[in-house]
């Protein structure tokens, strides 16, 4: 017997977490399973261009400084090969206060999480940005 769709997985968004810390991965993982989302995960801006090549992403949560490909150069990279993507793209950084950081954000225009951050306000910040 074939399982039917559910309208709730038909629903289901699917997010591409990029940090190259693990244990800040899992914690997104975690998290965003709970709040219902659909979680990938990539340790750079290449291996997410890789997986960007295979699935959809309803939105992204990207750290800005990862090696090989950082956030800066995979936004850049999304913003001219899918426009429509790029306006999913929100950012971790535990570097606000750096003037090229601080400049790339508003630059971008795009939401924003401070590391570190707590489980509480990772969820506050996903449900924001899902009723923008």
């Amino acid at each position: 017997m074939a399982s039917e769709r559910t309208d709730y997985d038909a629903c289901k968004k699917r997010v591409l977490v990029i940090e190259d810390e693990l244990s800040i991965t899992s914690v997104c993982r975690r998290v965003l399973a709970r709040e219902g989302l659909e979680v990938d995960s990539a340790q750079n801006g290449k291996e997410a261009q890789d997986m960007i090549s295979q699935k959809e992403y309803d939105f992204f949560l990207i750290d800005i400084r990862t090696p090989t490909m950082d956030g800066k150069e995979f936004y850049y990279w999304l913003k001219r090969e899918s426009p429509l993507s790029a306006v999913k793209a929100v950012f971790m950084t535990g570097d606000a206060m750096g003037g090229d950081t601080q400049s790339f954000l508003k630059e971008t225009g795009q939401p924003f999480l401070l590391k570190p951050f707590t489980t509480s306000e990772l969820i506050a910040f996903i449900r924001k940005v899902f009723a923008d």
